[in-house]
């Protein structure tokens, strides 16, 4: 789906690679209303972006069911009907075995990243079955298909999220709208300080180490790349694609190699 002149919802607009899947959409001349918890963070991407009525804001909790569901109409008033859905926004869990992550931390990554997807896919699908031609696109994780020590809840939630929308592809097959799975790898992000969580040492990522990360604009760009030529699967960074072979080819040898990389993010 071609952007320019879409009014394309951003989910996650506030920050991070949410933040930069919106000033590339309106570089190239979509219409966006970002939606994010923290009004600071709206205002923000509003005074980088400097693109008048073409960018509106939404606050919304997106574990908010009610809330969310209000929303499509508050765009449509805003913008004009809506074209497409990307759902970026997400939090990870305390790095914690799972034997020691208390049901609150669950509850609440789940409730973010699943629910919260969930609840926006829900909300927007009726308006965007509507359209001459429409696009939802859901961000998970290289965490979906290859387990991260500390992190094993968070790797339910966005699996989950992958296999949804994969689902969802299948059930609009005969339809005018497209549907990708974004997988990540490690993006330079703040996604740690946005979850709540610290991470054992400093300069952390989403990957949860100082490792080498894709830039959020670098990965803004290939998620929007990746819409406009209805990809099935967007993955994010050479670590994603390269990881996302090796767990297919050798599942339990990519398990050992990921643990043996990032062990050190747990107690012994």
């Amino acid at each position: 789906m071609d952007v320019a002149s879409k009014v394309i919802v951003v989910v996650g607009g506030g920050d991070g690679i949410g933040r930069h899947v919106v000033l590339e959409l309106l570089r190239r001349g979509a219409r966006v209303a970002a939606v994010d918890i923290r009004q600071v963070g709206l205002d923000e991407t509003v005074e980088l972006a400097g693109a008048g009525d073409r960018l509106a804001t939404f606050q919304v909790d997106i574990t908010d069911r009610t809330a969310v569901e209000a929303l499509p109409d508050k765009v449509v008033d805003a913008l004009g009907d809506v074209d497409g859905l990307i759902n970026v926004a997400g939090i990870i869990q305390p790095f914690v075995r799972l034997v020691d992550l208390d049901y609150a931390a669950i509850e609440r990554v789940v409730n973010v990243n699943l629910y919260g997807t969930l609840h926006t896919v829900k909300a927007f699908l009726p308006h965007l079955l509507q359209r001459p031609v429409a696009h939802v696109a859901n961000v998970s994780s290289m965490g979906a298909f290859l387990p991260v020590p500390g992190q094993t809840m968070y790797g339910a939630s966005k699996a989950a999220v992958k296999l949804m929308t994969e689902g969802l592809y299948a059930e609009l097959l005969d339809t005018k709208v497209g549907v990708s799975l974004v997988l990540p790898g490690a993006v330079g992000t703040n996604i740690t300080a946005n979850s709540g969580v610290e991470i054992p040492g400093s300069g952390a990522s989403e990957g949860g180490s100082t490792r080498k990360t894709t830039s959020p604009e670098d990965a803004a760009k290939t998620i929007v790349d990746g819409i406009e030529a209805d990809r099935y699967h967007i993955y994010v960074g050479r670590d994603s694609s390269m990881m996302n072979k090796l767990s297919r080819l050798a599942p339990r040898r990519a398990t050992h190699l990921i643990q043996s990389k990032m062990k050190d993010l747990l107690d012994p």
